[in-house]
């Protein structure tokens, strides 16, 4: 006997994103910047300038070991080659360049703001990051060696007079493991194209966090996070798994033919591989994996 079309509740095991909804002060959570850090400024006109800086530890980056990288005025970092692009691909954009965007969009410093960095291989920065790191992953026992810390003070969006949008990327290293963190403060809604996250050769693996590339939502990354601090997301990029991410079961209602459609061998794998897909396309990390757990008849 066949069947009548039924709703089944599936239960899968996912690495989901935490979010979190505590009032903070973002700026508080930015690492050491500016004059007091001894930061170097990088000085540009518009977004024409990008700043090569060869760093004092290697790097890796899903698999790829660098000694230099570039801190690009429009909010991104890139490896091989220095890139002034403002309109921004949305990742994944399968393409030849690692790619570290903590707000890739149309800066122009010409009207307000500083661009700067400053790189650390001893002292209290790296003290810090050894805590942060430990803290998000614990099942590592992480000493940093190195720490570059790159940040966008209050700049401007390109011909937006009057908006301030504050954001920093740390790259943190240690033998090797490597690691990033993307802090947020007060951010102005953005009418230009805009997005946070990664993306490497490829897009063999790629992040965007979500709500990045609405630009109305912008103001919202200070208040959101994958790590319990507001304003804050930590990365782990060398290319092991990302230890900070929990394991949650979830359920999702879907809507099928017959029973079998997700008993027979085969089916279930299609609809698996299309929901991750779905998640995906909504800002989930594209290393994300999906467990069968169980299958559940409920009434219609």
């Amino acid at each position: 006997m066949r069947l009548s079309p039924e709703y089944l509740l599936v239960f899968i095991s996912v690495l989901s994103l935490s979010r979190v909804t505590k009032a903070q002060t973002a700026p508080d959570i930015f690492y050491p910047f500016g004059s007091v850090a001894g930061d170097t400024v990088n000085i540009s006109i518009e977004d024409e300038n990008s700043t090569l800086i060869d760093v004092w530890r290697p790097f890796v980056f899903f698999g790829r070991t660098y000694n230099k990288t570039y801190v690009n005025s429009n909010g991104h970092l890139t490896f091989n080659q220095p890139s002034s692009e403002f309109f921004v691909n949305y990742f994944p954009i399968n393409g030849s360049e690692d790619i570290i965007a903590p707000l890739w969009t149309d800066v122009d410093v010409s009207m307000n703001g500083i661009i700067s960095y400053q790189q650390y291989s001893s002292g209290s920065v790296l003290t810090q990051a050894t805590q942060d790191i430990n803290r998000y992953f614990p099942d590592l026992s992480f000493t940093a060696s190195w720490v570059l810390v790159a940040t966008w003070d209050r700049v401007a969006y390109f011909y937006h007079s009057g908006t301030e949008t504050s954001f920093q990327v740390v790259l943190i290293s240690g033998g090797d493991l490597s690691f990033i963190l993307m802090n947020y403060g007060d951010c102005a809604v953005a009418s230009n194209v805009v997005q946070a996250g990664y993306d490497t050769v490829n897009s063999t693996a790629y992040f965007v966090i979500p709500g990045s590339n609405n630009g109305n939502d912008i103001p919202n990354l200070m208040n959101s996070s994958n790590v319990n601090v507001p304003g804050r997301w930590a990365f782990r990029v060398d290319g092991g798994p990302d230890q900070n991410l929990q394991e949650n079961i979830i359920g999702v209602q879907i809507r099928v033919t017959s029973f079998l459609d997700l008993t027979e061998s085969g089916k279930i794998e299609t609809a698996l591989v299309k929901l991750r897909q779905v998640l995906i396309n909504s800002g989930v990390q594209s290393s994300v994996k999906l467990n069968l757990r169980k299958i559940q008849k409920i009434q219609p």
